[in-house]
């Protein structure tokens, strides 16, 4: 508002100049009326950005009495002004109808002029000259509108694909920690699972000699050793830059016969058979293996009883994975989260497998299975987006999930 009122009053100072200098057409009239109109353009110039269409009609008006009493170049100019301001900040329909107004308007002054003139190259100049007071100010306008329009558009559209890439930073984060969130349950469960349930038999157990009370804590301290093991490489993993850091550390399915002794270890009986002929896997389905073993495992651990019979085929671009444990009427050793199953779940749907956990038909066992696919193509079964998969093959039974464990 103050840089309007200052633009004013120094176009209505530099007007002054103009008619004081004899810059207008005499038709007798005294010289201050031909600052009238001067002044009204100057009004509009005040208001022509909050009411572009009030600093128009101010301009209309204005060169209206300036028509009659002069006309005086200072008040010519500053309509111009009014026009482009009208174009400019006034609405984007309104300004294209002004365009051709003004259009018309040119070309019917210059043929007026000409014809009461009888002069055809009066004709051209008025035209050229009302063209260029009417029709320059606003087209300079609507180029100015078209520019000032398209780098909002722009703007805005930057800011889309900045709010896009946060959304899919957002997403990456979470995926992140979902993932972490998932090796630190796999990893951590199962050798603190160990440790609960033997200090737990050690402590309720009078009866123990020395002997038995010094293995159970040698298994103990085995199972503590390597948690904390695992922790520590998991965190310096994450720690360490490169492309592949994991790759030498990453568990594999060839280290089953290490967590079926671990849980033998740790007070169930449990075998293990290995069927075809073992190969080296791709490195997500080999991870995925290990650690849906690991937490099959572990939930035995914490929920079942003895035998606990694992299973692992190989077969040309895939692998089959069974785990079954016997169903004890006591309750779980250990309370559960319920993120086991989900994190199987996940780990497989992940490599396009498939995956099925549950209580055998007869309710005696609970059967854990899983298909890895390890050929180069691996697409998600549509079976397993909904939450079913193969009949078990090593027991006989189809599996149906029955809550989390």
């Amino acid at each position: 508002m103050k840089r309007e009122a200052l633009g004013a009053g120094v176009a209505f100072a530099v007007g002054v100049v103009l008619i004081a200098g004899g810059a207008a057409l005499q038709r007798g009239v005294p010289v201050w009326l031909l600052c009238v109109p001067l002044a009204i353009t100057c009004a509009g110039v005040v208001v022509r950005q909050r009411a572009p269409l009030a600093s128009l009609g101010l301009g209309v008006v204005a060169i209206t009495i300036d028509a009659f009493v002069g006309p005086s170049l200072a008040t010519v100019l500053i309509f111009t002004d009014n026009l482009y301001a009208a174009a400019l900040y006034g609405p984007v329909r309104f300004a294209r109808w002004l365009l051709g107004i003004t259009a018309v308007l040119a070309v019917a002054a210059g043929a007026v002029a000409g014809l009461l003139a009888a002069d055809w190259w009066l004709l051209a100049v008025m035209g050229v000259q009302a063209g260029l007071v009417l029709v320059t100010p606003v087209t300079t306008a609507l180029v100015l509108r078209e520019h000032r329009d398209r780098a909002a558009a722009e703007r805005e559209r930057a800011e889309q694909v900045a709010h896009l890439a946060e959304l899919d930073r957002q997403a990456a984060v979470a995926a992140e920690r979902t993932r972490m969130a998932r090796e630190l349950h796999d990893m951590i469960a199962n050798h603190f699972s160990a440790i609960a349930i033997q200090s737990t038999a050690a402590l309720s157990r009078k009866d123990l000699d020395r002997a038995t009370v010094r293995k159970v804590m040698e298994s103990v301290r085995e199972n503590s050793v390597k948690g904390l093991a695992e922790m520590r490489a998991m965190i310096g993993l994450l720690r360490q830059e490169g492309d592949d850091p994991a790759e030498a550390m990453r568990p594999r399915l060839a280290d089953a016969q290490t967590l079926v002794e671990r849980v033998t270890r740790a007070g169930l009986v449990a075998e293990l058979r290995v069927e075809g002929e073992p190969r080296e896997l791709p490195a997500p389905v080999d991870l995925a293996g290990y650690r849906i073993l690991q937490e099959a495992l572990t939930n035995a651990l914490k929920h079942g009883e003895s035998p606990v019979r694992v299973v692992i085929t190989y077969e040309a671009g895939r692998v089959l994975m069974s785990v079954g444990n016997a169903v004890g009427g006591r309750g779980a050793r250990l309370p559960g989260a319920g993120a086991g199953l989900i994190g199987m779940r996940e780990r497989v749907l992940l490599v396009g497998g498939s995956f099925e956990a549950g209580a055998s038909s007869d309710g005696d066992r609970w059967l854990v299975s899983a298909e890895l696919p390890t050929g180069e193509e691996q697409v998600v079964p549509y079976a397993a987006v909904l939450g079913f998969g193969p009949r078990d093959r090593e027991f006989g039974a189809e599996a149906r999930p029955e809550g989390a464990r």
